[in-house]
């Protein structure tokens, strides 16, 4: 819904893809919250020619007609990584790309979509192992690759209010404050992205899952593991030296549901960003 919308937001990602671009960008990597694969196992989407699976509430115009770009060479590049570093992962020949990713990049990057690949969670939703291939994949960021992780700050369909989009297709209706426990958790978030570097970033970030208010926040855990990815890929002792995490944007859709913008690193000194969605 706020993907297909205008909003801070939006603004914000199409900043952080110009900067990108400015900066001679070579890739994206993504990991989502809504693809992941079974047992012990990681895919990374090698379909060349994906379609895009449809968005509730979104008018087709808005992506419909958007070429997405698979990178699979950075796609191979990234299953090389992440079997030297123990991870069992495979292909998907198959994938069709979902909202959390190709939404994202149309507000970035309106003119064109550059080469990207996807990495799947694991459905065991582990936060040490998706801060581990964060870890993994980290020396990307070296080579000119822009990795994002896209969730939610605050993300339970079940505690949102949908009364103002049922009956008026507006996403954005704030008739009341969000509640207590969605305040609460998300100014954690904040917290700890933007006060710790380095280990101390990874060890909070996955901590956070023990947050009294966590299960308010996330019903379910495939909404976090992003945040997780991303520290493990910014969270390197090579990272205390480094920008640490900034909240760009934000934006609250049906009362309670957070989509805080923040980004660590920057590209200055050839140091890629890690953003976190």
């Amino acid at each position: 819904m706020m993907l297909g919308e205008e909003s801070t937001s939006a603004d914000y990602w199409k900043q952080c893809g110009d900067e990108a671009l400015a900066h001679g960008l070579k890739g994206v990597i993504m990991m989502g919250a809504h693809w992941d694969a079974r047992g012990n196992a990681l895919e990374v989407a090698m379909n060349p020619s994906p379609g895009k699976s449809p968005v509730a509430y979104v008018h087709p115009s808005k992506y419909v007609d958007y070429r997405l770009v698979p990178d699979l060479e950075g796609g191979e590049r990234c299953q090389s990584l992440l079997r030297e570093n123990g991870f069992n992962v495979s292909a998907n020949t198959k994938f069709e790309w979902i909202h959390d990713t190709y939404l994202i990049l149309i507000r970035m990057f309106p003119a064109g979509c550059p080469p990207t690949t996807i990495v799947s969670m694991n459905a065991r939703f582990d936060p040490h192992f998706h801060m581990r291939v964060g870890a993994a994949l980290r020396p990307l960021r070296h080579e000119g690759y822009l990795l994002i992780g896209t969730g939610g700050a605050v993300h339970n369909l079940y505690r949102n209010v949908w009364a103002p989009m049922l009956k008026h297709r507006d996403n954005f209706a704030q008739e009341t404050a969000p509640e207590g426990w969605a305040l609460g958790f998300r100014q954690s978030v904040e917290d700890v992205m933007t006060a710790n570097r380095g280990p101390a970033l990874r060890r909070g970030v996955t901590r956070l899952m023990k947050h009294p208010q966590y299960r308010d926040a996330h019903a379910t855990d495939d909404h976090f593991m992003s945040a997780c990815f991303v520290a493990g890929a910014a969270g390197d002792w090579e990272d205390v030296e480094q920008e640490g995490g900034r909240l760009g944007a934000e934006t609250w859709e049906l009362t309670n549901m957070c989509n805080s913008q923040f980004t660590l690193g920057s590209w200055r000194g050839g140091q890629s960003v890690s953003a976190a969605a």
